[in-house]
């Protein structure tokens, strides 16, 4: 096969990586919560019930901002459910997920479990703008941070929680252009509330960080619309505006999905043209980031069936997708693609964290493990901080129904403040090897520390309960950096780490 080839050179950079790039998502849905990072009772829950084990994963994976409690959850939540003892705690029905929420883990829990993650775990709160609004969201803040002296900061401090919980980053509403959202609202009704709503959080404190909802993906109706509209109303509020995105194989069309950060790509760079087109409008030098609150590998043609046969259950298996090394090779592209546009997106969550369509997954009072798709994140996380350098390939392509001719060879790379640069690379390719051919300019590198791969000979292997190591990244020999030059064999359908020193 002809090789790939690019090159690298620190005069010619994307941007800085934020940390929050690497967030997740953990949203009251399935057993994400209970039975994933809470399970009173269960071998290795601390006092407070959340699983060791599983607070360990979280750690090595490396996730940062943590966006909860939604989610298609968060537009039925009445967060004072949620606070107080637990025994007072209403049982409620979810519209979202046809399944009934005990609240047994609320607001304080979640705090509490991003404090056992580490410092590097941020809150990032949702407010309900589906069937709530502006007076329950200044509620929520003044529970949540002011620190005493009011009726409901003094009540977090009679709830046990002395310290204010210091949330800065908050999601105004969820999805709020989709019909299946509870509270759908037009653009125009919409951009009026978030409008509303961020004038007056910022009142209470003119520091907060804003999430504006964009379109639930861009093969909504209302695409590029939605955005200008909401933009309109709030452009001057807020800091961010949301984009999901989930990909599947559909009709057995492989080739396909394997580019599905084509149009990852595209949808990022839609919506900034989109930004940039309204901060020009109304003649602003400020540019709104992108928060990509949601992303992943989802077998969503599943779900409808899973949810509408459910009869308000508590903590019902959904959404647990077992993934394949293919799944996994999609979603590393998919964190070249939040990668390759470090310098708008900003934030990112992995939707979701433990069970539904997660990279770690759990047995109620047995073991948790590590999918497929943990490896990718954890790596990029690990050593994908710092510059993004510019990087534009010359690969051979291939055909896709969806996409047309997409590139074999997806990559970024990341230099780190010490200097050294860490390539991220996948080869779409099902059947053939990939020569890779990386000109190094003006950078310090002599030697190949390390090119990890995760591949196998069966792209549809995948960890399970039953064997939960069978797919792992693995070493590959032969990688060499010579006279400023890198030489690399890329395995057929494989997510590549090649660090260089």
């Amino acid at each position: 096969m002809r090789t790939a080839r690019f090159t690298l050179d620190p005069a010619f950079t994307v941007g800085e990586v934020n940390p929050r790039l690497f967030g997740s998502f953990v949203e009251h849905l399935g057993r994400c919560v209970y039975t994933g990072i809470f399970e009173p009772g269960h071998p290795t829950a601390d006092a407070e019930g959340l699983r060791q084990d599983v607070l360990d994963l979280v750690r090595e994976l490396g996730v940062t901002a943590i966006r909860y409690p939604g989610g298609n959850f968060v537009s039925g939540y009445k967060w004072e459910d949620s606070v107080g003892p637990v025994e007072d705690r209403p049982r409620r029905l979810d519209l979202a997920w046809r399944s009934t929420e005990t609240n047994r883990f609320g607001l304080s829990e979640y705090i509490a479990f991003l404090k056992k993650i580490g410092p590097q775990a941020e809150p990032m709160m949702a407010v309900n703008l589906g069937t709530r609004g502006v007076a329950e969201a200044l509620e929520l803040q003044e529970y949540a941070n002011h620190p005493s002296g009011t009726a409901l900061s003094d009540l977090r401090v009679e709830h046990g929680d002395k310290d204010p919980f210091g949330i800065r980053m908050w999601c105004l509403g969820n999805e709020m252009d989709g019909p299946w959202q509870t509270g759908h609202k037009t653009a125009e009704e919409y951009g009026r509330i978030a409008a509303e709503t961020a004038r007056a959080m910022r009142q209470i404190d003119p520091g907060v960080e804003l999430v504006a909802c964009g379109s639930s993906g861009q093969s909504m109706e209302t695409f590029a619309e939605w955005e200008a509209t909401v933009l309109k109303e709030t452009y001057d509020l807020v800091d961010y505006i949301s984009l999901h995105a989930y990909y599947e194989p559909l009709d057995g069309d492989v080739d396909s999905f394997l580019a599905s950060a084509v149009d990852m790509e595209s949808f990022i760079e839609n919506v900034v043209a989109t930004c940039d087109h309204v901060g020009a409008r109304l003649k602003s030098k400020k540019k709104i980031d992108l928060s990509f609150d949601e992303w992943n590998v989802w077998y969503l043609s599943r779900t409808e069936a899973q949810v509408s046969a459910l009869d308000w259950p508590e903590a019902p298996r959904l959404l647990e997708d077992n993934y394949s090394v293919t799944d996994a090779v999609v979603f590393g592209s998919l964190l070249i693609a939040l990668l390759r546009h470090a310098d708008r997106v900003t934030v990112a969550c992995l939707a979701q964290l433990v069970n539904v369509i997660a990279p770690i997954m759990t047995e109620p009072g047995g073991p948790a493990w590590r999918q497929t798709t943990f490896f990718p994140f954890a790596q990029a996380s690990k050593y994908g901080r710092g510059e993004v350098l510019d990087v534009r390939v010359d690969s051979p392509t291939y055909e896709t129904k969806k996409y047309g001719e997409a590139d074999l060879l997806h990559a970024t790379a990341v230099r780190a403040e010490d200097g050294t640069v860490t390539v991220f690379a996948v080869n779409r390719s099902r059947t053939e090897s990939l020569p890779l051919d990386v000109a190094l300019n003006g950078l310090d590198l002599t030697s190949v520390v390390e090119h990890s791969a995760l591949a196998d000979a069966d792209p549809d292997a995948r960890n399970t309960l039953a064997e939960p190591e069978r797919v792992t990244p693995h070493p590959v020999g032969g990688t060499t950096l010579d006279d400023g030059r890198l030489s690399a064999v890329l395995e057929p359908l494989s997510w590549n780490v090649i660090r260089l020193a």
